[in-house]
């Protein structure tokens, strides 16, 4: 099976929290997402570059530039890519309305589907009180999210050699802690509330590493996920429904390359539809 042949393509795809410069980020996986998916608009919606780790200690293996040449290989083939920075990447955000290689930095957007909703898309960290407001204590919750995350590796490692596919630990035990449950409650219905302030039938946004399809009453909520956990994407097919593609369900290990291609199979339980969001 081609590339070409295996390719699903898309009116919109959002992507965020890659964590490019950050050991546990999931470029391969990445690599072989973008490989199998394209789409006319990219959003990258924050924390693509993890500029916090990179300061830290320099990490950039080939994969992590594979992936930036790849989405700017999808913006030379005429992908619109839309970068909006986070947390992470925050330097970026004083290059807001510049180009750089075909990929425009943006604080945030409003994207309107094919059947004419619009969603302020933004990767959500202005609403997050921690990152905002007590900048050392998101630094340390960012040492132990380090911590959580190479327990996770080492987890996975002996689950690959035992045969068993990918599981993210760190993000099972996230939503068995009362306080995260709590924390992703409250931000989702903060998102939710201000893309209804500013007149949107939704909000896309990424930061808290929890991809979700959610309605909050008339208000629609798309969370993305990360490429560090749960390697999940978001896609607007070309009728305005959104899907959640969780990529780490499909490639079972990192070593499926040496395989057949993948078969896509779309989390059909959670694809929004135009008559849903009503």
């Amino acid at each position: 099976m081609t590339d070409e042949a295996a390719t699903r393509h898309f009116r919109t795809l959002f992507i965020s929290d890659t964590h490019l410069g950050a050991k546990a980020s999931q470029a391969e996986m990445l690599i072989d997402f973008l490989r199998y998916h394209d789409a006319e608009k990219v959003y990258l919606v924050g924390d693509i570059v993890d500029g916090w780790r990179l300061k830290r200690s320099w990490n950039w293996p080939q994969s992590h530039n594979d992936v930036v040449q790849k989405l700017l290989r999808k913006a030379r083939k005429g992908s619109t890519i839309i970068y909006i920075p986070g947390n992470h990447d925050e330097f970026l955000r004083d290059f807001t309305g510049r180009h750089f290689g075909g990929v425009e930095v943006k604080l945030n957007d409003v994207h309107e589907t094919a059947d004419g909703r619009r969603f302020l898309v933004m990767h959500g960290d202005e609403f997050d009180v921690v990152v905002r407001n007590a900048r050392i204590i998101a630094y340390l919750g960012d040492w132990a999210y380090d911590a959580a995350i190479a327990i996770n590796l080492v987890f996975n490692t002996i689950r690959r050699r035992l045969g068993f596919p990918y599981w993210s630990f760190s993000s099972w035990a996230k939503l068995k802690v009362k306080n995260a449950v709590n924390f992703i409650g409250a931000f989702e219905k903060a998102l939710a509330e201000e893309a209804h302030r500013m007149g949107c039938d939704g909000v896309i946004c990424g930061h808290i590493h929890h991809a979700q399809l959610a309605e909050f009453g008339d208000v629609s909520y798309v969370n993305t996920g990360d490429w560090v956990e749960s390697c999940t994407a978001i896609a607007e097919r070309y009728d305005g429904s959104f899907e959640l593609i969780r990529w780490s369900e499909v490639v079972r290990t990192h070593d499926h390359k040496k395989a057949a291609a993948p078969r896509i199979v779309p989390e059909q339980a959670q694809i929004v539809r135009p008559t849903e969001a009503a």
